[in-house]
């Protein structure tokens, strides 16, 4: 329906501040639209787990070709992205794109950046949950 391979992503750094913080929650979506200079991208790179939030600066189209290269930057990073992709990797082609952000959620990721970076919450939270059922009565 959305187009993306994961329609929701939690915002994991400071890197587009003040437009996004850290924890918000993006909607995606991808349509065959061109991308353009400007929008809010979701991408992967090759060699890592974790997509990246970030605004494409420029897009380059090979006449040849057809096809399109984009070049990306978190707009409280000094520099582009480069240093971020994969070695030798200067542009992102269309299939690194996940997503372009069309809605968020301020501050609703939290609870999954916490419960990732402190793990011993996730499972007090699951042991609190399971001692409620276990002692609740119908």
């Amino acid at each position: 329906m959305t187009g993306s391979e994961s329609p929701v992503v939690v915002v994991l750094s400071e890197s587009m501040e003040p437009g996004f913080a850290r924890g918000d929650i993006l909607f995606l979506h991808m349509s065959e639209d061109p991308i353009r200079a400007g929008e809010i991208v979701v991408f992967n790179v090759d060699g890592r787990d974790i997509p990246i939030v970030h605004r494409v600066i420029k897009v380059h189209e090979r006449k040849d070709t057809g096809e399109v290269y984009v070049l990306t930057k978190g707009d409280n990073n000094e520099e582009d992205d480069r240093a971020l992709y994969a070695r030798g990797q200067h542009w992102l082609q269309r299939r690194h794109i996940m997503g372009r952000a069309v809605g968020f959620l301020p501050y609703v990721g939290w609870v999954t950046i916490i419960m990732t970076e402190r793990p011993i919450i996730k499972y007090v939270l699951i042991g609190a949950l399971g001692l409620l059922v276990i002692t609740s009565k119908d």
